[in-house]
Parts: structure tokens; sequence; C-alpha cells
């Protein structure tokens, strides 16, 4: 969302106030889609939103004399009471004439401000900031499509662009200044003149006068066109060259018994939230949904989250049964490979060295970005506690920093801080 202040400069206020205003305002906007965030369903969060902040932090900064200094002189026309040093005193409760408000029933008080945000500008202010990491494969880099993109109008082009709009606003504007009669005036001309000759005696010159005026407007009327060639607007397309990159998604679930709907919950508002980033920068994005307990299988995206088979933890079969859906049907030089584990941090303790291995040596050295997020619940662990996972895949975001990440979260809150923590541009240049 773009904010563009347009006023000229007035008094008492400088170009540094109006700049720190509008960052102010964005800033606020942006605290208000993160809270907005925290009580959304996830089948919704590519919708717009409804956002509210207090009018008060909009308010443009100016300078203004203090009330405590100075000498001021009133004029207080109709007083027949007080004269000069007397003390007024305050009026009663409700008998002031001042700017103050009653609550209003609806609980919505005048210190707000709301306004809907449509879905871009809610993307657009849900991602500012971030990026992907390797967002293209070198490969890819020079490999264009353009795709057509509005670019303003034109007075010309196929009549199947023709902007109706734009089209009758020219002709409303040149007719209005042309001063086209309209209709309504000379059927009102007319019925003056029929009454004008209908009335005795006869007086000839203002039957001629209002004669001549007819013929006057009859001859604008015909003469100034109701849509003139000049009024014609097309929409304008550019070609824009864009990448034509491809990425998949894998999304990796511990299914086993420890993980309740509500860890479940946790990992698909993060998996929503990078599948909408991914879409944002790719022309095409495919997912992929494993699910595991001892073992591993690719399913959809119902069976993914709602699954009720349970059993031990071996997340190594996961990592095999990405590597085998790689191998099979995405390669590394044609697609940009990204992909998510959540876990509750529960493993086989003999399987850590095989995942160890397994992200180490095949599975990070082709993928883009890996990121492992561990849920749990609030009160489960401290910050000094780790599980086997965590404890494994520390050493992991030690040496390949680049393009690994773990973070762990315990709430719905936590969603959106951490995957901008992930995937922010400064985090990426600190990396």
């Amino acid at each position: 969302m773009q904010i563009v202040d347009r006023r000229l400069n007035p008094k008492s206020k400088s170009l540094g106030n109006r700049q720190r205003f509008l960052r102010r305002a964005k800033a606020e906007i942006r605290e208000a889609v993160k809270d907005a965030i925290k009580s959304r369903k996830v089948s919704e969060i590519d919708g717009g939103e409804k956002v509210t902040i207090r009018s008060k932090n909009l308010r443009e900064p100016s300078f203004g004399l203090g009330r405590g200094i100075g000498n001021r002189d009133f004029v207080l026309p109709g007083n027949e009471q007080y004269k000069v040093g007397d003390a007024i005193p305050k009026p009663p409760n409700g008998g002031g004439g001042g700017k103050g408000r009653e609550g209003s029933a609806d609980g919505e008080g005048q210190d707000e401000f709301s306004f809907v945000l449509s879905r871009d500008e809610f993307l657009d202010l849900f991602f500012d900031d971030l990026k992907l990491p390797n967002l293209v494969k070198v490969k890819l880099k020079d490999l264009k499509v353009s795709k057509p993109a509005r670019a303003g109008f034109s007075a010309d082009g196929s009549p199947a662009r023709l902007n109706h709009v734009r089209t009758m606003r020219n002709s409303l504007g040149r007719r209005i200044a042309l001063r086209r009669p309209t209709e309504a005036e000379i059927k009102a001309l007319e019925d003056e003149l029929a009454a004008a000759e209908g009335r005795s005696p006869l007086d000839e010159a203002v039957v001629a006068e209002l004669a001549r005026q007819l013929e006057h407007k009859r001859r604008m009327r015909k003469t100034i066109a109701f849509i003139d060639p000049l009024d014609l607007r097309y929409n304008r397309f550019e070609r824009v060259p864009k990448p034509t990159t491809q990425a998949v998604m894998f999304c990796l679930m511990d299914a086993s018994a420890s993980m309740t709907e509500s860890l479940k919950d946790l990992a698909k508002r993060f998996f929503m939230l990078l599948h909408l980033f991914l879409t944002r920068h790719y022309r095409e994005v495919h997912i992929v949904f494993i699910r595991h307990t001892s073992t591993a299988a690719t399913v959809d995206e119902e069976t993914f989250f709602r699954g009720t088979e349970t059993g031990g933890t071996v997340i190594s079969s996961a990592l095999d049964e990405m590597l085998r859906v790689v191998k099979q049907s995405y390669s590394p030089a044609d697609w940009n490979i990204y992909a998510a584990q959540a876990s509750d941090g529960d493993n086989f303790h003999d399987d850590m060295p095989r995942c160890m291995q397994l992200l180490s040596k095949e599975i990070l050295p082709v993928c883009q970005y890996f990121a492992y997020i561990e849920t749990a619940h609030g009160e489960r662990y401290s910050d000094t506690l780790e599980t086997q996972v965590w404890s494994g895949y520390s050493e992991l975001e030690d040496t390949a920093s680049a393009n690994f990440a773990m973070r762990r979260v315990t709430s719905p809150e936590d969603i959106f801080p951490v995957f901008r923590d992930l995937f922010s541009a400064s985090g990426m240049a600190a990396a």
C-alpha cells in the first residue's frame, strides 16, 4: 500500500515533518495488519482486511505557541456580566461549548480510523521487507517471458480495449466546457415559445427572440457531438519481461500421536504463509505434502492435516521420501526447491545420525532453503531444554546457515514473527 501526500506545504509544517508522518502512518498500518493476522483462519489468509488505527497517531506534527506563555487579549461578544480581571467559573457538566463528543452507541470512538485493505494491499504489507534466499537458480536467471501489464490509456486502439468510463468522462467534460444544450433546456424553450405565440396580443419581438434562441440551441446540439473521436480512450498494455521460474515446496510433518491438532494447526499456518510467499515470486509453484510416523508417504492436503494414523517417529523416512520425489519429478537443475519441516522435536534416538547425513550430504545441496519449525505448547519447553531434533539440527545451523534455519513456535501469535525472522531481507543480508 502506498500513501501519497499531494497537499501543498502549509504554514508551520515542513517536508521533514511530512516524511516522518508518512513513515509513522505506514508503521501503524503494518502493526494493525499483524494484529489482524492473530485471529484470522488459515483459509482466510489471502483475503482483504479491515484495519483500525488511532487517528491521533496520524496527525502531522506542527509548531504552535505555548498556551501558558505570553499575553493574550480576547474579545467575547455579548458579555454583560464580567469585566477585565474577573475569574470566569467553569461551566457545569454538559454546559460547555467545547469540542468533546459523547460515546457512540456502537462503541467506536472518534479517535479511531478504520479502512479496508484490498487483497493485494494486504499481502503487500503482509510480506513487506521479505524475500526468498537464492531466489532464482543461475540457469534460469536469463530465461524470461513477456507478460502484458496495464500501462495507462491511449488515444487509439482496438474497440475491444475501449475504456468506457474514461471515454464518457472525457465526453462529459467536453460537453460541459462547450455548453452543449441538453434536451431539457430545448424542451423548456419550446414550451416558452409556444406560450408566447399563444398570448394575445402577440408580442412579435419576444417571439422572434425566443425563436432565435431555440434555433441557436438546436444548431449547437447538432454541432457539438455527444461523443467525439477526441474523447475516446483505450486501455494500454505493455509487455513486461518476467523470469520464467518455477518452484516446488516440500511440506514435511510429523504425524505421530504426540502431534496434537493444535500443533498441526501451528504447522499448517506456517506452511500456508510459505505457499503464499512463493506464489508471489514464482510463476508456477508445486506443493508436495509428506507426512510420516515410522514410515513416510506423499499424500494430499486433506490427509496431510487430517489423517488419524499414529505410530513411532522416524524422521529419516520423510527425508528419504523427499529425495525420491525430487529425483523422480523435480530436477534441481530446473526447479527451485524449498522445504519446510514441522515436528514436535521427538525422534527415534538411533535415527538422528541418518537424518544429519541425509540433510548435509543430499538435501541441503539441492535446496534453495530448508526451514525447520518446532511446534510446542508454551508450557512444554523452556529456553534451556532442547529436544533430540533441535539438538541435532543445531549443528547444521552452524555449518549450513546459508540455506538452513530453525525456529520454535508455541502459539499462533508466534507464526508471523518467526516467518518474518526466517525470510526478512535484513536477516538474509546479515547471513
